[in-house]
């Protein structure tokens, strides 16, 4: 298995073979947490606009995510693992728009042979499962911050799955360690943010927390993610 570590949104669209888009702060946080709760499905967009008019056909049935961090008019949810937690998803059809991981979907999505939404909190599981499959080419692409600047969350993520992935323990703690030292941690802990709680960031470095992949496979065109487990 050979495995390439890729980052932003350019590293999405170069993405080939069985590939892990990653974005732990915190859209597939987010999505790991709906899923958990009983979401049917989420189908992942580039943009608001397209989230809000599905929701009105009749396709999906409930609005997550961001834009500049913030939910846009008319979202019932924002980007949020710790809102996600008392959402009621259940058996429900979930469009989700977020800044940067939905964007490295879609971008890699028609290049791929095989996708997975990724974070911290499926690490475990995605890993297990892509092993199962024995791809001959992994690609994992820390998205970072708006898919334009690199994070350690996301590059700590994807360093965390290689190891998985070639057979080696990790270290979770260190892991954790390392992003709790980092710069953007503050922002949880700012009173002027109030769509930053701090209840997300617990959530987001629970490495493990979910026994479950991320799945997403193009139906009708579009990306859309569901539970995976793997033996």
């Amino acid at each position: 298995m050979d495995i390439v570590v890729e980052s932003l949104l350019e590293g999405a669209c170069r993405a080939r073979g069985t590939a892990v888009v990653i974005d732990v702060f915190r859209a597939f946080t987010t999505a790991a947490v709906a899923l958990a709760r009983g979401a049917e499905k989420i189908i992942m967009v580039r943009d608001s606009e397209e989230a809000l008019r599905l929701r009105d056909a009749g396709v999906g049935h409930v609005c997550i995510g961001e834009v500049d961090g913030i939910p846009p008019p008319g979202f019932d949810h924002g980007n949020s693992p710790f809102e996600m937690t008392s959402a009621n998803v259940a058996g429900k059809t979930i469009l989700q728009r977020t800044s940067a991981g939905t964007q490295g979907i879609v971008a890699a999505l028609p290049h791929v042979e095989r996708l997975y939404a990724g974070s911290l909190v499926t690490a475990t599981a995605t890993a297990r499962a892509i092993r199962a499959a024995r791809p001959a080419l992994v690609t994992l692409v820390a998205m970072g911050d708006s898919g334009i600047e690199r994070t350690d969350e996301d590059e700590l993520c994807a360093l965390h799955l290689r190891n998985l992935l070639e057979g080696r323990p990790g270290n979770p703690a260190a892991v954790r360690d390392v992003i709790l030292a980092g710069k953007r941690i503050s922002d949880f802990r700012d009173p002027g943010k109030p769509h930053l709680p701090s209840e997300d960031l617990d959530i987001a470095i629970d490495i493990g927390r979910f026994d479950f992949a991320v799945r997403v496979i193009a139906e009708n065109g579009r990306p859309v993610a569901r539970a995976e487990t793997a033996a």
